[in-house]
């Protein structure tokens, strides 16, 4: 049940963002659309930012970093909810979504390359090539999006991957060397 009312918040936070930026839309305001209390939207989100950061992360939560396939869908959906990302990504009142966004990769890449090589923590050069990679990979995403029509995901996804350090290619991608 709550995972469907996160859900649905969420949906109507989508629909509200068509119209106007995050940071004219009020928690009051999504209460109402959402026909919802205050505390029901406060047990599920601290505030409208954890919101969008939750819309976010939904979607990455589910990408395997490491396939193009997995990948390209994910972008291929954010670039169906265009509006959605085009906004959060403008969005300059709080954090920068793009700063959520970054950390929860490094985190995902830092992750799996630990378990990948049987570690509980990574050098500083690696460290500083994964956040580097993902620096990379999400500005590019966050281009993609906003202002490229043409090119197919899988393509941008293909030159992320052949983009990574060689050091960090050597780790994700063992099996296909």
């Amino acid at each position: 049940m709550a995972e469907r009312t996160k859900l649905w918040i969420a949906d109507v936070m989508k629909k509200l963002m068509v119209s106007k930026p995050i940071e004219k839309i009020r928690v009051t305001e999504i209460c109402k659309a959402a026909e919802i209390e205050r505390p029901t939207f406060y047990y599920h989100f601290k505030d409208k930012y954890d919101l969008v950061a939750w819309i976010f992360f939904q979607s990455a939560f589910e990408t395997d970093v490491i396939s193009v396939e997995s990948a390209a869908k994910s972008m291929n959906q954010a670039r169906k909810d265009f509006i959605f990302y085009e906004r959060a990504y403008e969005d300059k009142s709080q954090t920068p979504m793009w700063q959520y966004i970054l950390e929860y990769f490094v985190e995902r890449y830092t992750r799996a390359a630990m378990e990948i090589l049987g570690r509980d923590t990574l050098d500083t050069q690696l460290r500083y090539s994964i956040r580097l990679y993902c620096y990379g990979a999400v500005g590019m995403t966050r281009e993609w999006i906003l202002k490229d029509k043409i090119t197919p995901a899988e393509t941008v996804i293909r030159m992320m991957f052949n983009s990574m350090p060689e050091s960090l290619r050597q780790i994700y991608f063992q099996e296909e060397q």
